[in-house]
């Protein structure tokens, strides 16, 4: 980073957000809306660099401010990697919003050993070793965000695996946030619920996107910069008596 650009952004905002997953669909929202509220957002990715860096120029060309970050959250050394390579580049990290995972679906008794495998790296480990990171490099006073989901309250078929993964991510965040006492850093959880993303949408008929829209007494699906306002008020200001919660942004479905 060049000095003479950290000081524009430190007339602004000189606080740093690491998005993880942010390559698209809830991420990349969550990362837009961050860096139009005045972050330095290091957008993370695990495979699709080019979907990355195609953010982060949006980003930059709307004036705010983006680096990216490859790493698999399933890797504890990738992640710390991801840490120091912000703080060497930024000078520390001040909010994390643990966004990354997958979604496979099966009913229990016809989930293999791989899709069990996968989910629990992903969802449970990824998210623990960010959380592990962020627990002893955050400055204080900051923010970290998990994205959970509503099926821990709907508990639908098939959602079994993936829904225990967010349900352990939920137990998480409360007990880490009174590890963090003293520390003015908040932890907390948002849980959507079904959000039309390109994840949600994966072999959905048009008939049972409108069955899940029709669940919610809003009488529609969610929005990526729905959930990602949530996180935003979350990591702001006006978030910060607000910890140790799981808050459902669902429209009302549960």
């Amino acid at each position: 980073m060049m000095v003479e650009e950290e000081d524009k952004m430190g007339e602004r905002n000189n606080q740093v957000a690491i998005v993880t997953g942010a390559s698209r669909g809830i991420g990349a929202a969550i990362a837009e809306r961050l860096a139009r509220d005045g972050f330095t957002v290091v957008v993370n990715y695990a495979g699709n660099a080019e979907a990355a860096e195609a953010l982060a120029r949006s980003i930059e060309q709307a004036g705010g401010r983006a680096l990216t970050a490859q790493a698999d959250v399933a890797d504890p050394a990738a992640v710390r990697r991801m840490f120091e390579a912000a703080e060497t580049a930024l000078g520390g990290v001040d909010v994390v919003v643990n966004n990354a995972g997958i979604m496979q679906l099966a009913r229990i008794a016809d989930t293999d050993d791989a899709l069990f495998d996968r989910t629990v790296a992903i969802n449970l480990k990824g998210t623990f070793n960010v959380l592990r990171e962020a627990a002893k490099r955050l400055r204080d006073g900051g923010r970290i965000v998990s994205i959970s989901t509503s099926v821990v309250g709907t508990r639908l078929e098939t959602y079994g695996v993936y829904t225990a993964t967010k349900a352990a991510v939920e137990t998480l965040t409360g007990i880490l946030a009174k590890e963090l006492r003293g520390r003015l850093i908040t932890v907390n959880a948002v849980a959507p619920g079904p959000v039309g993303t390109e994840l949600f949408f994966h072999g959905k008929s048009p008939e049972l996107v409108e069955r899940f829209a029709k669940m919610v007494p809003l009488e529609r699906l969610g929005t990526p910069e729905d959930i990602a306002g949530v996180v935003a008020f979350l990591a702001g200001p006006e978030g910060g008596w607000v910890n140790g919660q799981v808050l459902r942004a669902n429209g009302g479905l549960v």
